[in-house]
């Protein structure tokens, strides 16, 4: 699936590809640097994974991988590094999408093709392409599939990403395109960051569930760290059969839970896909090659449950 998947990305996306696009590969050795949030997450380590093994298959690419650590400065401070040592194009994760721009607009200003995945960042002029999902239209699926399973209403139990994080933002704002105007029937009871952690998905869950004088029917989180934490909570507390937990990002883990009766459902957003298009695009930018040059690629999410399980991308990667 995910080789047709990117077959197809290719196609619309990088089209118009020199045939002696080989030849050059050969001739010009070029310098990338990567920086994802955190390699803490499995999440960010996959995207990883998927950026060194494009770079690897079109060879001729040196990678100088950072791990952010979830520190906008340590972040700030590999970009920095990146832009003197004269790389050839920076691809980059932001943490914290108003923070990162100052030290971006600079590597453009020096002269640096820079690529934004998963988080895109306002404000800096001359980036070359973002390439993410479409994190809006997943948290819309998110409230969509709520009022699919629910027809005649649910109560909202809402995780919301860490603040400041574009995808954080971007999800939230999709759930409440879609139930802000439907309160009266799916209330929002409860709503609170767990900052994309697992801990406290499960510690905040604990503790809003306990203010409520009764269970919601549902569990929204903007990704599956904290879906997975909100299912330990509520397993503990014998609720598990009476509350749907939906997730985002469709992680291995995630996938099993839902294939054995766990979580409901979690939003897929081809985060390999994006990884490999980036590189795709920086390698073709910095060889001079053609293509379509677009500056916003985003990829459509799809919401998997156990009906369409074999549809996401890292479904290979299940044990068990």
């Amino acid at each position: 699936m995910l080789k047709r998947f990117l077959w197809i990305v290719a196609i619309l996306l990088l089209v118009a590809i020199p045939a002696s696009l080989s030849t050059v590969i050969a001739q010009d050795e070029l310098t990338i640097a990567t920086s994802l949030p955190d390699l803490a997450f499995p999440f960010f380590v996959h995207m990883q994974n998927q950026l060194r093994a494009e770079a690897e298959s079109i060879g001729g690419i040196t990678l100088i991988e950072s791990d952010g650590q979830n520190s906008a400065t340590k972040q700030t401070a590999d970009v920095e590094a990146a832009v003197t040592q004269g790389v050839d194009a920076i691809i980059i994760s932001p943490i914290d999408v108003a923070a990162m721009a100052p030290a971006l607009q600079a590597a453009v200003d020096a002269g640096i093709p820079v690529i934004t995945i998963d988080r895109r960042v306002e404000g800096v002029d001359g980036i070359l392409a973002h390439v993410g999902a479409d994190n809006v239209r997943g948290g819309e699926i998110q409230a969509e599939t709520i009022m699919e399973m629910f027809p005649d209403g649910a109560t909202v139990f809402h995780l919301q990403g860490q603040p400041g994080a574009g995808p954080a933002i971007d999800r939230n704002q999709g759930v409440h395109n879609v139930l802000d105007d439907m309160t009266d029937k799916y209330p929002i009871v409860f709503e609170q960051t767990a900052n994309f952690r697992r801990d406290q998905g499960l510690s905040v869950t604990e503790s809003g569930l306990a203010g409520l004088d009764e269970p919601p029917d549902v569990i929204v989180a903007a990704n599956d760290d904290m879906a997975l934490g909100a299912l330990e909570a509520v397993t503990a507390l014998g609720l598990q059969d009476q509350i749907v937990i939906l997730g985002f990002d469709a992680l291995p883990e995630a996938l099993a839970s839902i294939r054995d009766g766990g979580m409901e459902g979690s939003i897929e957003q081809w985060p390999g896909g994006q990884s490999r298009t980036a590189m795709r695009i920086a390698a073709l930018h910095g060889r001079g090659c053609a293509y379509d040059a677009q500056p916003l690629v985003y990829l459509n999410p799809i919401m998997i449950t156990a009906d369409n399980l074999d549809q996401a991308e890292r479904i290979g990667e299940l044990e068990g």
